[in-house]
């Protein structure tokens, strides 16, 4: 693996463009579940009454109060390693950077990464039902519409923000090299950037401890966990 590491450091040196796709993998090692634990106290209800539009009708307390405990989590944690190598990343970057990742924890930005794109939103913020309006409070209903707040994240069932997959497309179509880490490569329409970016013509390098869906499309396969890969990819190790 040493010799495939090298010739990875000589892509991303030379790369005037870069695209990164992280996963939830990316976030596992600094303690957050990939969805939830299995034994944890969500374990009794499904995701689709947890994370869609149904169950927020249905239950908006139940939702609000996951969310509450998965926010919690997120802002208890600390970014990994495998974070704080893409943000050195894009401060060396000679070119553009773009981080493109579908985790909603924030920890990315904690990291010191700048140029970020949430294609599945995120825990910090809040977003009116209604009008869109977004904060970072704990209202319950909008101060502009007087419409219910909601989790400001992707639920099933839901398109992913036009503007924010409109830019990760770009970044997929124009750059030179996208790093694909801790991602299954299973969730669309994220998952299939990594395809768009190689039928465009950069080189994709795939970062996962197994092989997913995206391993014989890859260029370059590096075998183990973000925390661990990332820094040797970067230099920061």
């Amino acid at each position: 693996m040493d010799a495939q590491i090298e010739r990875v450091r000589e892509l991303l040196g030379t790369a005037a463009s870069i695209a990164v796709l992280t996963g939830a993998g990316v976030s596992a090692e600094s303690g957050i579940a990939t969805f939830r634990d299995p034994d944890g106290l969500w374990a009794k209800f499904s995701p689709r009454e947890l994370a869609s539009m149904d169950g927020f009708l249905a239950n908006p307390e139940r939702v609000r109060d996951w969310y509450a405990h998965r926010k919690s989590i997120a802002t208890s944690v600390a970014p990994n390693a495998g974070h704080y190598a893409l943000a050195a990343l894009e401060r060396a970057a000679t070119g553009s950077c773009t981080l493109i990742t579908q985790n909603v924890d924030r920890l990315h930005q904690r990291a010191g990464s700048v140029n970020v794109l949430e294609v599945h939103g995120n825990l910090i913020e809040n977003r009116c039902n209604e009008c869109g309006h977004i904060r970072e409070d704990d209202l319950l209903t909008c101060p502009d519409c007087s419409g219910a707040m909601r989790p400001n994240v992707v639920w099933f069932g839901e398109e992913l923000p036009q503007d924010v997959f409109a830019a990760a497309e770009q970044a997929a179509m124009t750059c030179d090299v996208m790093i694909v880490a801790g991602t299954s490569a299973e969730v669309y329409p994220a998952a299939g950037l990594p395809y768009t970016a190689k039928r465009y013509g950069a080189v994709v390098i795939e970062v996962n401890p197994n092989r997913t869906e995206l391993t014989n499309e890859a260029h370059h396969v590096l075998h183990g966990t973000s925390a661990t890969i990332l820094p040797l990819i970067v230099g920061e190790a």
